[in-house]
């Protein structure tokens, strides 16, 4: 490849970006690949082994570290020195950011459960938000092929809101633990199901990726590949071809334009030499996040696109979704004092309970209008910097007290969809720029009162299941305005590039391409039409994987 031309650039190294350069570069295109964060290399890097006894504040979080001392971002979070965002008026806002190679995929939390037609078509069963531009069972076999070269565990349940899998696709599950059959138990009494988590951990060695061992946290990061991130995968298998030159410590600035106003390439700012170097491409791919590679095309301006690249919908930063979150727990009683042994598992929960309400939504029943799930949090977990409540005395009885009430908590976090509105959406700070020299990104934000309905009845709901397990809730709820998190905190942000059947109301097609550029392509969150319950990063990976096919055959046809 030219130094400074290339077929096909792609910006974010993330889930994405690493598919989009796997498939692309397994067909035999090059591919230059451009991460704004640091290199990483988790086989030497990860610590595995540490234990929150060896870390500052018993491994808790801080300003440096959002997730506790070991967290595998290294360099990112919710705050990165020298490159801020503002906020608007009566707006909180959190922007995650990875910052190295790999992205969020070093840190997410493997949960990976397929979108269904349910989330599909939103809008065309209750009117609200957008529908996406294709069926569930066209993206069907996409999940398949996904989920093979990911390594997903998990069982085919049966439930509306759990898709199966084609046969020997999912790898088997662990088995559930003892506090996870008892809230199994207690919602089966309420009539609300449970089911094996699905997630992109492995349960059986595949490629040169080895099987989960079960003892180590997957926050920490996974030296040998069983936790899925594109730095044990797709990128060095991408590397594997010969076609893939990964650059790292490359802030992109914008995407460049003809006289045209098609696209000719990228101009990035060397994060070492501080030098801005610019590159040509036949084709770009912004998959950097939902919201960065917004920000780059916003930063994009020109003659021809002076509201911002590829922006003549006016929806380029609109329509910004996260997931909604809440959580209730409680000390179950029956828990206590039961023997102690290793139930670790993969980390996150093994159970967890699907949204069962979608005959209610069709009945009118629900003063919401789409659904959520609950994760499970229990088990003889490594102790942190807490104390529980409630302990009484001190020496030996003290302590006995602590050992019974050892896995004794459950804990229910709710996770659910947010719909768009007006309020949420992004746009340039002109006053302010990054250390970079890069005008940064201001966020809007308000939850709607669906949000904020949803999250009252998950907070009912999850009172009714632990006070069904035993449980002892003195304390009335919060209010759902006080329980809602942020905006962002989940960092399950999505739609500022939103797919559609029209240029009239979207930014890119059904292939993530943009309408108002053929050779600029969208391959991260951005793209998503809605923002159901399920964490998103699979079905990143499964668009991106579908649409690099896609391009491929294109550039293969001589179209791009």
């Amino acid at each position: 490849m030219n130094e400074n031309k290339y077929p096909v650039i792609v910006v974010g190294s993330g889930a994405g970006g690493a598919m989009a350069a796997y498939v692309l570069t397994k067909a035999g295109h090059k591919v230059l690949m451009l991460e704004a964060g640091r290199d990483y290399d988790p086989k030497t890097e990860t610590p595995m082994f540490k234990t929150n006894g060896e870390a500052p504040l018993m491994g808790s979080g801080n300003v440096d570290k959002d997730f506790g001392f070991y967290d595998a971002t290294v360099d990112g979070g919710w705050s990165v020195p020298g490159e801020p965002y503002t906020t608007g008026e009566d707006s909180e806002f959190l922007w995650w950011r990875a910052r190295m190679l790999g992205g969020r995929t070093n840190h997410w939390g493997r949960y990976s459960l397929r979108f269904s037609e349910h989330d599909f078509k939103g809008k065309s069963r209750d009117g609200l938000g957008a529908d996406w531009p294709f069926e569930y069972h066209e993206l069907a076999p996409w999940y398949d092929k996904t989920e093979s070269l990911v390594g997903v565990c998990g069982t085919n349940t049966g439930l509306d809101d759990m898709p199966d899998s084609s046969e020997g696709v999912l790898q088997p599950p662990p088995k559930p633990r003892v506090p996870e059959l008892l809230v199994a138990a207690a919602a089966k009494k309420l009539g609300i199901p449970t089911a094996p988590m699905h997630r992109a951990v492995l349960t059986r060695a595949k490629d040169d990726r080895q099987a989960c061992f079960y003892a180590t946290p997957c926050g920490h990061g996974c030296s040998i590949g069983a936790a899925f991130q594109t730095t044990t995968s797709l990128i060095p298998m991408a590397k594997a071809t010969g076609n893939l030159k990964v650059v790292t410590d490359a802030m992109v600035k914008n995407v460049t334009v003809d006289d045209q106003g098609k696209v000719t390439g990228v101009t990035y700012i060397d994060k070492n030499s501080h030098e801005e170097v610019s590159l040509q491409a036949k084709v770009v791919i912004l998959a950097a996040s939902a919201c960065e590679s917004a920000r780059i095309m916003m930063n994009s301006k020109s003659k021809h696109h002076p509201k911002g690249l590829a922006n003549s919908s006016g929806q380029l930063g609109r329509n910004i979704m996260d997931s909604t979150g809440t959580g209730l727990g409680a000390f179950i009683p029956s828990l206590a004092g039961r023997p102690k042994y290793n139930e670790d598992g993969h980390t996150a929960n093994h159970l967890f309970i699907p949204w069962w309400g979608h005959k209610a939504h069709a009945n009118n029943e629900l003063d919401f209008p789409r659904g959520y799930h609950f994760e499970i949090s229990s088990g003889f977990k490594q102790p942190g910097s807490g104390v529980s409540s409630g302990l009484q005395g001190y020496g030996s009885s003290l302590k006995q007290q602590v050992k019974d009430k050892y896995g004794a908590f459950v804990y229910l976090s709710l996770r659910g969809e947010m719909l768009p509105n007006e309020h949420c959406y992004m746009e340039i700070d002109e006053d302010v720029k990054d250390k970079w020299g890069i005008p940064v990104a201001k966020f809007h934000w308000k939850w709607s009162k669906h949000e904020l309905n949803q999250v009252e009845h998950g907070l009912k709901t999850a009172k009714e299941i632990l006070e069904t397990m035993g449980a002892t809730i003195n304390h009335p709820l919060p209010s759902a305005e006080k329980a809602i998190l942020k905006g962002g905190q989940i960092i399950h942000e999505v739609g500022s590039t939103r797919m559609g059947a029209s240029p009239k109301d979207s930014v890119t097609n059904q292939w993530g391409q943009t309408w108002d550029c053929d050779n600029l392509f969208v391959m991260d969150a951005g793209v998503f039409a809605s923002n159901p319950h399920k964490n998103c990063t699979l079905t990143i990976m499964t668009l991106a994987m579908r649409n690099a096919s896609w391009l491929s055959e294109q550039m293969k046809k001589g179209a791009l």
